[in-house]
């Protein structure tokens, strides 16, 4: 999958083909990739793969999650001048978006160190881009949420109100779907969290619940659900993101971890040339 993802978007930058290869003087050269800003480290696996099937050398300095000081040399590659130069701006783009969202991700975990919930993603993600976008949650140090629609039944609240009869359709969904599949039910108030337990919910998600709400939600959860998994959603921040964590919720997702990351800046250096 990593394969072919870098394969097009290769594809995507040449189109019917890259003009100054056809002046290009035939050429081996060397390169660093330099990161000019300070962050979290992620895409190698991405960089490696483009960098192999374009059989150009790489030696990479940092492993994905690693930390990143402004000025750190990440990589060097050495090939054909003129396939480096091809492959220039994919590997910035897929370095430079993977860093900012595993920066974003690591500095979501800062705040919550010492806190046992996990911190999730969600599907807010770029069309084409979630398989690449969860990686770099991973790297990060988050945790991905599902994956797609058919990893998980998560029941939202548009999905509620195409429902009559929500504990009819929990039992149809059992006998229909995986034994190995998870039930997540989507819950505004106190009252139908509680409902969704009874109805057989393996997960329920608090979703804009104040933490007085999440509160109570995770006292009858503990006392008559301990097996049910809490997921508190919506509105949580950097600034109120502890509190969150220290009132019994197993995780926290927030879409913001991917939309509201800021690309890390990096760039390309030619370090030498010899004309073959």
């Amino acid at each position: 999958m990593i394969k072919k993802f870098v394969k097009k978007a290769l594809k995507e930058d040449i189109g019917r083909g890259d003009l100054f290869s056809l002046v290009a003087p035939k050429s081996f050269a060397s390169a660093n990739i330099v990161c000019k800003d300070n962050g979290i480290f992620a895409g190698r696996s991405y960089a490696e793969a483009l960098c192999e099937m374009q059989e150009l050398e790489v030696k990479f300095y940092k492993q994905d999650g690693d930390s990143l000081q402004k000025g750190d040399i990440v990589a060097t590659i050495e090939g054909i001048s003129k396939t480096i130069l091809q492959c220039e701006r994919v590997l910035l783009n897929i370095m430079q978006h993977a860093s900012g969202i595993a920066t974003n991700v690591a500095s979501y975990k800062a705040v919550l160190d010492g806190q046992s919930v996990r911190l999730l993603d969600t599907r807010k993600t770029r069309p084409l881009l979630r398989v690449f976008e969860k990686y770099a949650i991973r790297c990060g140090g988050g945790t991905n949420h599902r994956m797609g629609l058919d990893d998980c039944l998560m029941i939202k609240d548009t999905h509620l109100q195409t429902i009559d009869d929500l504990n009819l359709f929990m039992q149809e969904a059992r006998v229909k779907l995986p034994f190995t599949c998870k039930i997540e039910v989507e819950c505004e108030d106190v009252t139908f969290a509680q409902f969704a337990m009874k109805c057989g919910a393996d997960i329920v998600m608090c979703d804009n619940m104040s933490i007085a709400m999440i509160q109570e939600v995770v006292a009858y959860k503990n006392t008559y659900f301990p097996h049910v998994l809490l997921e508190a959603s919506g509105n949580i921040t950097k600034e109120n993101i502890v509190e969150y964590a220290q009132i019994g919720v197993d995780a926290i997702s927030s879409g913001s971890l991917i939309h509201q990351a800021t690309w890390l800046d990096f760039s390309m250096k030619i370090t030498h040339k010899t004309t073959l």
